[in-house]
């Protein structure tokens, strides 16, 4: 059995598929108001902020898989991600059962350094330290051999169906609706976005490699880490249409958080659009090279089907 905790967003509904195309038939699909996503799996629903329930959703695993998103609200973070963290580890513990636990890039520094697994923790905001937390509490149990465990580490994602980002709200979503594109403070900075789907597929490479255990792995994007003007140019390609964007200034955005809370949400992440935002993958391509990562174009490919066909195609 292998079981996946927040199954129904970006990232697990991809991963139950993966796991079941390449791995599995076996998985139990949880979340608040679980939903199968194969026809073979699963379902259990629960508050894994309980700890019974926690202990009750990983029973019988083999690999719990952690991919729960919760609302982008701080308050919400520092009160319940450690805390369902916590249910887990000591679930998986009762259980004996590996944990990979699927993570951002939140608490590194967001500064022009290129990321890598060894990049100190330096987070800016009140998010980044949440995530620092939970990573801390992750690599702490794989030090005491007390937990076997892993962290797939994601930057920030663009692609198909329930995906959900800057980049595709800012982007992709105004292509849909035929409006100027907007981009948070620069267009010359390179960036580094990470296909969903290919997320999903890495996560589950490594949770059925048993020597990949016992570290952290930056997941696989495409190398070629374009800047917005670039990547804007290419879907314009794409698209076979001249988009058009503007620059939204900080400025937009620090008087735009007055008034709607989502957008002040977003002000401590603003920094990574400010500076270079490289994400270096070649420890996973190196340990795995025959996986196929999706290239920008394919993946612009992709979005602009799905967004003509009004369905969700990536399957």
């Amino acid at each position: 059995m292998q079981t996946i905790l927040g199954a129904n967003g970006q990232i697990g509904e991809e991963l139950a598929r993966e796991l079941k195309r390449n791995f599995t038939s076996s998985i139990r699909i949880v979340s608040r108001n679980a939903k199968k996503v194969n026809d073979t799996d699963e379902v259990f629903s629960a508050d894994l902020s309980i700890r019974e329930k926690a202990i009750e959703a990983v029973k019988d695993s083999e690999i719990v898989y952690f991919t729960l998103g919760l609302p982008i609200s701080s308050e919400i973070w520092e009160n319940q991600f450690p805390l369902i963290l916590g249910n887990v580890i000591e679930a998986c513990k009762i259980n004996r059962t590996k944990l990979v636990f699927f993570d951002n890039t939140y608490m590194y520094p967001q500064d022009d350094r290129i990321l890598t697994e060894e990049t100190n923790f330096a987070p800016v905001g009140r998010k980044g330290r949440v995530r620092r937390k939970m990573a801390e509490m992750l690599l702490k149990e794989i030090e005491s051999g007390e937990l076997e465990a892993v962290i797939c580490r994601a930057p920030e994602f663009y692609g198909p169906g329930k995906t959900q980002s800057i980049t595709n709200t800012l982007i992709f979503n105004n292509i849909r609706e035929d409006k100027k594109l907007k981009v948070p403070l620069s267009v010359s900075k390179k960036r580094s976005l990470i296909w969903t789907p290919d997320a999903s597929r890495a996560t589950a490479l490594i949770g059925n490699t048993p020597d990949a255990f016992g570290q952290t792995w930056h997941l696989p994007v495409d190398k070629s880490h374009p800047t917005y003007k670039e990547f804007i140019r290419m879907a314009s390609r794409i698209y076979d249409r001249d988009l058009k964007y503007s620059v939204v200034p900080k400025l937009i955005f620090k008087i735009g958080s007055f008034f709607n809370k989502s957008v002040k949400e977003l002000l401590e992440l603003l920094p990574r659009y400010e500076h270079d935002n490289v994400f270096d993958d070649s420890k996973f391509r190196r340990k795995f090279p025959d996986f196929q990562v999706t290239s920008y174009k394919q993946g612009i490919s992709f979005i602009k089907d799905e967004q003509l066909s009004g369905n969700k195609i990536f399957k």
